[in-house]
């Protein structure tokens, strides 16, 4: 069975589950109407089901390569690209102002994910070129701006992030790239730079780095860092390209996964580059990206998870084996259904967290509402960690539900998973994000997750009468995270930390058995069994994990060196 987009799911969440009609309210997203959004699912489906799911096996078969210098890409990844090009499919999100559609980051969520389910070595380009977008309309000169983002929106040009160098990966306050004043307004960039995705390729007349350096003035750490546009090919003032910048690949990765996606170690040799943002003020225009890059990472991994959990379907649907009843074939054996059902109901979950992160997303940016700002800062590492551990979990489950077939390159189940893994580790490993949850994120005395945790215990409340089997678990079990979280802002930050990634997934699973109550009665009967199946069998997770949390780190930190090593 092909890859098809699930555009229907879309329609249902935004309808029915994570209140995308308060978006459509405001005045700055008033164009985005159901028909307007159901045009752009409908189109975004073909695209991703005819053009670019093809690509998937070809770009893992015959991966990106460096010849003389110059990155070949994977067979028909140009044509691919063009046509997400030329549908606008980059600038949905963008400002109109530079040739962006502006409609709300909730529909680009819900494009990103069907294209990383449809292939996500080719998905990888466009998203780097929407969070490249969204650091210059927020940090940008004019001059920047007038020259970019034009290009970058109409995928003439496409756009990466360069932050990690061999020395400073997490760290980054530990780079050692420079940036010299050439006293005409450009500076000098020189330093290396590895794990650059899509750092080059052979089909967009020009590739624009934003890179993280240090001015000679610029203090130690993150502090005294600057973020520079630094071009392939560097622009003229009218616009047309001029002159070759000083900078190469050096070398592609060899990695897991992702073949189709050129990897690359970048070198800059007093490269020209121009400031973006203020001098030392590199890692807040560097967040931007980052934080448009980790919802987006988070679709990566749902999107992947839906794609195998198709795969893996198919393949139980038609392969005979045991004595199944009905059909014969595998999917009538109940720890099959089983798998199948898992992988559909966490995929569900994360999709749900992800939309209505992206919501918040909007919602803030149309009314500058705090408390929209809050929600969308809180679910942000939730649904970036908790969506890239079900594309990891759910696409080894889909290797699982094939049995030995596969572990078998030729069936393709085992690309989901090689492709999949590398989104629990880049833009912030999702430990990181656990840390950045039970941190930053509840500076405000866990005020944000305490108005979260009101609203999922108010409608649970509200339908124990009508679903009791249902609605009831669910508040018990958002009670039981409001009492761990009352007692996590009142820990040191060691204890926090120690508990941190349990802590965030048992969050993630109140939240999707909030969003499966939702589907159960808003939806058919389907909805009610797949709802059913996720809030009696995997929602109660949520009691070992917050188990864990409350042990705090005395007992792990008493661990030494020689206990791990004997």
């Amino acid at each position: 069975m092909p890859y098809r987009s699930p555009a229907d799911e879309f329609r249902f969440l935004m309808d029915h589950v994570v209140g995308f009609d308060q978006v459509a309210g405001t005045n700055r997203f008033a164009e985005a109407t159901p028909d307007m959004c159901d045009a752009i699912l409908t189109e975004a489906a073909k695209l991703c089901d005819d053009i670019i799911a093809p690509l998937q096996r070809p770009g893992d078969l015959e991966p990106a390569r460096l010849e003389n210098g110059v990155v070949r890409t994977a067979p028909g990844f140009g044509d691919g690209f063009k046509a997400i090009a030329e549908g606008g499919w980059i600038g949905i999100s963008a400002d109109p102002e530079y040739g962006g559609m502006g409609l709300p980051l909730t529909l680009a969520t819900a494009v990103n994910d069907m294209m990383a389910g449809a292939c996500l070595s080719l998905q990888l380009n466009p998203l780097m070129c929407q969070g490249q977008i969204e650091a210059l309309e927020h940090h940008a000169s004019d001059t920047i701006k007038e020259t970019y983002l034009p290009k970058l929106i109409s995928g003439e040009w496409t756009g990466t992030m360069n932050l990690t160098e061999p020395q400073a990966g997490s760290d980054v306050g530990a780079l050692r790239s420079k940036a010299e004043p050439n006293g005409d307004g450009s500076y000098a960039i020189s330093g290396q730079k590895i794990y650059i995705s899509w750092a080059d390729n052979d089909f967009t007349e020009n590739v624009c780095h934003l890179v993280l350096a240090r001015l000679p003035d610029g203090v130690p750490g993150t502090k005294g860092i600057s973020l520079f546009m630094v071009p392939k090919i560097i622009p003229n003032e009218d616009g047309s390209l001029g002159e070759r910048n000083s900078l190469r690949v050096v070398s592609l990765e060899h990695k897991m996964g992702l073949h189709g996606s050129p990897t690359a170690v970048m070198e800059y040799d007093g490269a020209r580059g121009w400031l973006v943002g203020p001098e030392h003020g590199g890692m807040a225009a560097m967040f931007t990206m980052m934080n448009n890059a980790r919802l987006g990472v988070a679709t990566q991994g749902i999107g992947v998870a839906e794609a195998a959990y198709q795969h893996a379907l198919a393949y139980a649907m038609d392969r005979k084996q045991g004595k199944a009843p009905g059909t014969g074939a595998i999917v009538e054996h109940a720890d099959v259904r089983r798998m199948l059902a898992s992988m559909k109901a966490d995929t569900y979950a994360a999709r749900a967290i992800a939309m209505a992160n992206a919501v918040a997303i909007d919602m803030a940016n149309a009314t500058k509402d705090p408390a929209w700002e809050a929600r969308a800062a809180l679910l942000t590492p939730i649904s970036k960690a908790f969506g890239t551990d079900v594309g990891v979990e759910v696409s080894a489950t889909g290797i699982q539900a094939h049995g030995g077939m596969g572990f078998i390159e030729e069936t393709g189940a085992a690309q989901y998973s090689r492709d999949v893994r590398v989104t629990t580790i880049y833009e912030g490993t999702n430990g990181i994000q656990a840390m950045d949850l039970v941190a930053r994120k509840m500076m405000d005395g866990g005020d944000a997750a305490f108005a979260l945790l009101d609203e999922v215990e108010a409608y649970a409340e509200a339908h124990k009468a009508s679903a009791p089997d249902l609605a009831e678990p669910v508040w018990q079990a958002c009670e039981t995270l409001r009492e761990a979280t009352e007692w996590l802002v009142d820990q040191e930050m060691t204890d926090r930390f120690a508990g941190a990634v349990p802590y965030l997934r048992a969050f993630a699973r109140v939240l999707g058995g909030y969003y499966h109550l939702i589907a159960a009665l808003e939806g058919d009967a389907t909805r009610k069994r797949l709802a059913t199946f996720y809030i009696k069998r995997i929602l109660p997770e949520h009691v070992g994990l917050l188990a864990h949390v409350r042990e705090g780190a005395e007992d792990l930190m008493a661990l030494t060196i020689d206990d791990l090593v004997a």
